[in-house]
């Protein structure tokens, strides 16, 4: 009968689990994170950006009243608040479907953020936080291969 030593047990445990987690690193990589990444938080940001205009970039006059009020900040004049954030939310979310120049659209998406955190909804930092963990990754990593970014090998 042989005895299995819990060291020798606790080894090929180890052993199994990292060929596991090496094996998820290679199929899922840093392409499928972040192509997934940029699709997430730019569907985040465009489709806030669609409810603020009619057609394809007229802004609504809800919109100036929604700036005017409840996101009204305190050095930028509402109107150009709302036109800063709508273009904004329409622009780089584009690039970041694209994947070009994706670290400036994730950083201008993270500073839209933390403004929004800061000065509008301070109250929603759990979803604010989640936002900045898929831009940081975005700024950190860059897109991936399957963008415009890796074709034209910009980083």
């Amino acid at each position: 009968m042989d005895i299995v030593h819990p060291n020798t047990t606790v080894q090929v445990l180890r052993a199994y689990w990292n060929r596991l987690a090496d094996h998820l690193q290679l199929w899922i990589g840093d392409t499928i994170l972040c192509l997934i990444a940029r699709v997430g938080i730019a569907s985040i940001f465009f489709l806030s950006g669609r409810t603020k205009v009619e057609g394809f970039l007229t802004i609504t006059p809800s919109t100036y009243e929604l700036f005017q009020s409840e996101y009204a900040l305190p050095w930028v004049p509402s109107p150009l608040a709302a036109h800063l954030a709508t273009y904004a939310e329409h622009l780089f979310p584009l690039l970041l479907i694209l994947g070009l120049f994706t670290r400036l659209s994730a950083m201008a998406l993270l500073g839209m953020t933390l403004v929004i955190e800061i000065f509008v909804y301070p109250d929603a930092w759990p979803t604010h936080l989640s936002w900045a963990g898929l831009l940081l990754l975005l700024i950190a990593r860059g897109a991936g291969k399957l963008s415009l970014d890796g074709v034209l090998k910009l980083r």
